[in-house]
């Protein structure tokens, strides 16, 4: 082969692609492996920066995939600080903003997302922060850490509730704005949303329900206030904008590939061109458990996605039928989240445990069979929450809800 014959080029450097990267190298491809990333940063992962680093329990280097050695170490070429313009999926070529052009024999994009940024006057006032980057956790870090700061979170989805809680445990002066009854409804539904918002109130967190920001306030360029579209006002020193995410489909656009919510791919995440792979947030995707597309911008699904993409680019049978999970922190509450949300919203919820002492496992039933699980402050039952949506038979609700019946046996 040619030197292009044997080039693969990833785009995206955070989880997604660095595992990509990682898993060609394991399963013996020898040729040439490109990963270009927009921060200057090496590839790391982002659930910490809302949590553990960002309130100062972890150190940075803890944030890191692999070390920084390991690209060379491994003939990985990392190229950081680089955008990836335009795809041309004829000569197939990567053009970089730098006036360079890489060649591919097969190309994955892992792009990624970037939050989304409403439309407030006064959204570029200093103190005002949004939250995707080591950099953004970095900037936010130091200002939470003192304490005594009138903190306002403008969105009530994880990345806020988990900022509001760091925050709050931080010493601050915490206000989360709701657009509805609870935060997470969305989500969990307005029952285990309310879950989330009793834990915030019992530690000190003031939760504004039906409330949005109109506009920013400021003096001297500097974040004073939020004022709500009520008319009211709230005293911020620091503002934190949490409403959500859009990927990152410009580079999928210039090739031409299927859209959908995200770049259509099917369950080997493979795109409309065979020789474009798509994995992460972008990657929506067909799922065989669900016979639908599934698009999900947790931290799990990029990293075996990014696995599943990498095999497939080597010719294998690789299939991306993992059930999706996610997990968080929030004061003394730790869940982890397995299933598929979209057949979970209309669904009966089903609890075993204690839902008042915050120690529970709630589970979504659709047509009898259970389609996600919740396990709040009850520890090594993932994977048997997991087996039980996997195996998808119809399952006594009794025997659900009762803590003695192992869930293996349903």
């Amino acid at each position: 082969m040619t030197d292009v014959e044997q080039s693969f080029v990833i785009v995206g450097a955070a989880l997604a692609g660095a595992t990509a990267a990682k898993t060609l190298r394991e399963e013996g491809f020898d040729g040439r492996v490109v990963l270009v990333g927009l921060e200057e940063h090496h590839p790391y992962i982002r659930p910490p920066l809302s949590k553990e680093f960002l309130s100062g329990a972890a150190e940075r280097e803890t944030v890191f995939v692999e070390k920084p050695e390991w690209y060379a170490e491994h003939d990985v070429e990392l190229l950081t600080g680089v955008r990836a313009l335009s795809v041309d999926p004829i000569d197939h070529l990567v053009a970089l903003d730098d006036g360079s052009e890489l060649h591919y024999a097969k190309l994955l994009l892992a792009t990624g997302s970037h939050p989304r940024r409403p439309e407030l006057d006064g959204i570029d006032l200093a103190g005002v922060h949004l939250l995707r980057t080591l950099d953004d956790s970095e900037a936010l870090r130091p200002l939470l850490a003192g304490g005594g700061r009138r903190v306002v979170t403008v969105g009530s989805g994880w990345i806020g509730l988990e900022v509001a809680a760091t925050a709050r445990t931080l010493g601050n002066d915490v206000t989360v704005l709701v657009r509805g009854a609870v935060p997470l409804a969305e989500a969990l539904g307005e029952e285990l949303g309310g879950v989330f918002a009793r834990l915030h109130t019992d530690n000190g967190v003031d939760l504004r329900t039906h409330a949005s920001a109109a506009r920013l306030l400021g003096a001297g360029g500097v974040v004073t206030g939020v004022e709500l579209s009520d008319g009211s006002v709230l005293p911020a020193d620091l503002v934190v904008i949490g409403v959500g995410a859009a990927p990152h489909l410009e580079l999928a656009e210039s090739a031409g590939l299927e859209l959908t919510t995200g770049v259509a791919v099917d369950e080997h995440l493979r795109s409309s061109d065979p020789d474009i792979f798509a994995a992460g947030d972008i990657a929506d995707a067909w799922h065989p458990l669900v016979g639908s597309r599934l698009r999900s911008e947790h931290w799990a699904n990029a990293l075996s996605g990014g696995a599943v993409a990498a095999r497939t680019m080597l010719g294998h049978d690789a299939v991306h039928d993992g059930i999706p999970y996610f997990y968080t922190d929030q004061f003394d509450l730790g869940m982890e989240y397995s299933g598929f949300a979209p057949l979970a919203r209309h669904a009966e919820v089903v609890y075993r445990g204690d839902r008042d002492a915050r120690e529970f496992i709630a589970f979504w039933l659709a047509d009898g069979k259970v389609v996600a699980g919740m396990n709040v402050n009850v520890w090594d039952v993932n994977e048997d929450v997991q087996g039980v949506i996997r195996r998808g038979a119809v399952v006594d609700r009794g025997a659900l809800a009762d803590p003695h019946v192992p869930l293996a046996e349903l």
